[in-house]
């Protein structure tokens, strides 16, 4: 399973979910989904959005599971 790992990175560039979901621009429902991994797709221009933001690559933003 891929998953957004948006936390860990906010937790290494020392910002908080709260500074994300104000530079995003989302109602917080979709948000909070988004950053949960409760949504099933995530639109590319919040992909890049978070790459910006986040100073990374779509590559750092996702990891795999095995559930």
């Amino acid at each position: 399973m891929i998953k957004l790992d948006v936390l860990n990175l906010l937790e290494k560039n020392g910002k908080t979910k709260y500074w994300l979901y104000k530079q995003l621009g989302m109602s917080y429902q979709n948000f909070n989904k988004m950053v949960n991994n409760e949504t099933k797709s995530i639109r590319y221009e919040n992909i890049e959005t978070l790459c910006l933001l986040l100073e990374c690559t779509p590559n750092d933003l996702f990891i795999i599971t095995e559930d």
